[in-house]
């Protein structure tokens, strides 16, 4: 009775330990073409090679509370550092919006200044590839510095 009872006992953490059942399917098709899929052999059926299922990814980690000996900061001396912030976000915004406006003129000047050469015969030729060339370096140019603006614009709407 003892060894009926250790066996009872031992089967569930032998199942645990080995993780999934993985059971032999077989593919057997009928004169009329229905295919039937059985962890049974029958007569015709083709034993399927299937690989058992990726192991499930590990749970996400629940968030934590913030710990009771965190450090905290007093309302006067956060409206202190967002103060500081904002003057520097609008320093930066400042000079942002003044390199646009020289980023700007470099095109236009660029645009009106086309790239020539001399050919061997003494006349003068667009450079169409190098003229494209730089404006498409020059546009990229004022892309960039409209790019940040409009991002530190949207930085500054927080303190609204």
């Amino acid at each position: 009775m003892k060894r009926i009872s250790l066996f009872l006992l031992a089967w569930p953490m032998y199942a645990v330990m080995h993780g999934s059942a993985h059971a032999e399917i077989y593919k057997s098709v009928d004169e009329h073409g229905h295919v039937t899929y059985s962890n049974v052999p029958s007569k015709g059926a083709i034993k399927l090679d299937i690989d058992p299922p990726p192991p499930a990814p590990p749970p996400k980690p629940k968030p934590q509370a913030t710990p009771s000996d965190f450090p905290r900061i007093d309302t006067q001396t956060q409206k202190k550092r967002d103060e500081q912030r904002k003057q520097i976000l609008l320093e930066e915004l400042e000079a942002e919006r003044a390199a646009l406006e020289e980023a700007k003129k470099a095109y236009a000047e660029g645009e009106s200044k086309p790239e020539v050469y001399r050919g061997a015969n003494g006349k003068t030729y667009r450079n169409v590839a190098k003229f494209e060339e730089k404006m498409k370096r020059l546009q990229a140019e004022v892309d960039a510095h409209e790019r940040n603006v409009q991002l530190l614009e949207k930085e500054l709407e927080a303190f609204k």
